[in-house]
């Protein structure tokens, strides 16, 4: 009576031991690819924000310091300061510029006559990048990306 009983249980499980095995086998490389995909587009995110921060920090600088806006090489420092740990270092992709105009509306050239009757505005312009290279090489995508970052702020006078 017991044998037939364990034989009736066996009746449906014929052959299935390894199937779960196999299943996890089969869809393992699958979900370690998903898991080494995320990681490295996690990896860009942060690079690309600390880029933008970089950006803003070297504007920030150009700002905050009277003539600083023409000071490159104090710019450029604020921006590695702020993204010390990307390598290799931000760069300047173009050079900051600054553009003026009087605060009547009328056009200024950043001439020290300008803007007689008002006050001159002074818009600093500065653009970062930097070339990030993944650790992987995943099939489908690049293995190094171009980051930009960009900050626009007016001048304290």
């Amino acid at each position: 009576m017991i044998k037939e009983l364990r034989k009736h249980l066996n009746l449906g499980r014929g052959g299935d031991e390894g199937q779960a095995l196999v299943e996890t086998a089969l869809t393992l490389p699958v979900l370690l690819l998903l898991l080494v995909g995320a990681a490295e587009l996690a990896r860009v995110a942060y690079a690309s924000i600390e880029v933008a921060n970089a950006a803003r920090a070297a504007a920030q600088y150009g700002a905050m310091n009277g003539g600083g806006f023409k000071d490159a090489t104090g710019m450029l420092a604020a921006a590695n300061n702020d993204a010390a740990n990307l390598t290799p270092a931000v760069t300047f992709n173009p050079a900051p510029t600054y553009a003026c105009i009087c605060s009547d509306g009328s056009a200024s050239t950043c001439g020290s006559g300008d803007c007689a009757t008002s006050k001159m505005i002074i818009t600093l312009t500065v653009n970062t990048q930097q070339t990030f290279t993944s650790i992987f090489r995943l099939p489908g995508l690049p293995i190094t990306y171009t980051l930009h970052g960009t900050a626009v702020q007016k001048v304290l006078q």
